[in-house]
């Protein structure tokens, strides 16, 4: 029998094959079919963070009528402008008391022995897991008049009297630091433990002090941890409430306890709506920036 013309034995069906093949998808289509397992936790993330956040710029616009005159009012006060001054003073403070601190945590972790590292890390994490409400009412115990501090204190002959340590901005900074100190500990270890100690070494060898170590290689090496930690700290303080409630008093009223208060004693929603917007503008304001330098650092 004769031979399709113009194609070989075993040629045919190599050709429809081709013909019947579907079209190579392109990267854009590729890029979409990707994000395909990412769209329960999408969902989830919409319903549960974007819709409430929503529900607030609403309430911050149609209540008690439509329109900006909650943002005038806020904007308008010089109360509101106190709050938010003490709120990033108090974000401020804790913000560098906490690396300050949990710095040398998180370089004890890093070249300690097995057991002693495992032992801090073990400490800081307690103090994660203990509540919140918890670690705060024992704060309050310590720093009161009464305290074990102040005791400690006048029994030493440091002070004469009693000093107020609570129901001020001390007593809130002292507080929150405590709190806080885990999260800029466990990025900070991070980072130091990624770092190679040949390099650290290379530059003593070549002549490098200590200080000039720390502050041209070391510190350069561990800055995107660094400015994690910081940024969450910096972020969560803006916003933190139990803490500054309980150690703090109404002359130091950060921005979150004021919201509680418009709308739990003055059920002015409208006027928390429109506050926690602002809070949430400001918040991205600071962090956007830094999300980008983290970017470019890591790039680097």
């Amino acid at each position: 029998m004769a031979e399709p013309r113009g194609e070989r034995p075993g040629q045919s069906g190599q050709g429809a094959a081709r013909r019947t093949a579907p079209a190579k998808a392109g990267p854009s289509a590729s890029r979409w079919r990707s994000l395909g397992p990412a769209v329960p936790g999408l969902l989830f993330l919409a319903i549960v963070f974007l819709l409430p956040v929503f529900g607030v710029f609403l309430r911050g616009v149609t209540d008690p009528v439509f329109g900006l005159q909650n943002y005038a009012e806020l904007l308008g006060s010089g109360t509101f402008y106190d709050i938010l001054g003490n709120t990033f003073l108090v974000a401020i403070l804790v913000t560098i008391f906490s690396i300050l601190l949990g710095f040398p945590v998180a370089w004890l972790i890093t070249i300690a022995p097995g057991r002693i590292a495992k032992l801090v890390l073990a400490v800081v994490l307690l103090s994660m897991w203990t509540s919140l409400l918890a670690r705060t009412y024992a704060w309050l115990v310590l720093l009161q008049n009464s305290g074990i501090i102040n005791k400690m204190l006048v029994g030493s002959g440091l002070i004469d009297q009693p000093i107020a340590l609570v129901n001020n901005l001390t007593g809130i900074v002292i507080g929150m630091t405590y709190i806080m100190i885990p999260f800029i500990v466990l990025p900070l270890q991070t980072s130091m433990a990624a770092i190679d100690k040949t390099v650290l070494q290379a530059a003593s060898v070549c002549g490098a002090r200590a200080p000039v170590v720390f502050t041209r290689v070391f510190l350069p090496l561990v800055t995107p941890g660094l400015t994690a930690g910081g940024t969450m700290v910096f972020v969560m303080s803006l916003g933190y409430y139990v803490t500054p409630a309980l150690l703090g008093s109404t002359k130091n009223m950060m921005l979150a306890e004021y919201i509680v208060q418009q709308v739990l004693n003055y059920l002015e929603w409208g006027i928390g709506g429109a506050a926690a917007v602002i809070l949430l503008v400001i918040t991205l304001a600071i962090y956007l920036p830094v999300l980008g330098f983290q970017r470019n650092t890591a790039s680097t």
